[in-house]
């Protein structure tokens, strides 16, 4: 069983930054991919940034060069830096595992907002 927790979100002026953390329990050592996925409300969940077990990132074209994802295996820790963060990065970010059996496991959410 795997569990993540996230934290770091928050309200943020449009042009500011903020880090989100995960912090994965359980069963990690071996996983497919983690990644970053925000959700507005009515909108279906989109993924924002992946990092495969290799250490291969995908982004969302919107978010290229202004987030970063990035792991620390040494924490389990998954991160995303978000820099320049417009109103429409507005949403409930997610941390998610998929594991060597292909099952998803999801964090609770956080809360971005950015908004002046």
């Amino acid at each position: 069983q795997v569990q993540l927790v996230e934290s770091g979100g928050g309200l943020v002026r449009p042009g500011g930054s903020l880090r989100l953390s995960c912090v994965a329990s359980g069963s990690t050592h071996n996983f497919v991919s983690m990644g970053w996925h925000r959700q507005i409300p009515g909108q279906s969940r989109e993924l924002v940034a992946g990092i495969s077990g290799n250490g291969a990132t995908n982004y969302l074209s919107s978010v290229k060069d202004r987030f970063t994802i990035s792991r620390d295996n040494t924490k389990n820790a998954l991160y995303l830096q978000m820099n320049s963060l417009k109103p429409e990065d507005t949403a409930v970010y997610y941390c998610c595992l998929v594991g060597t059996d292909l099952r998803a496991y999801w964090g609770q959410g956080t809360q971005v907002t950015v908004s002046s």
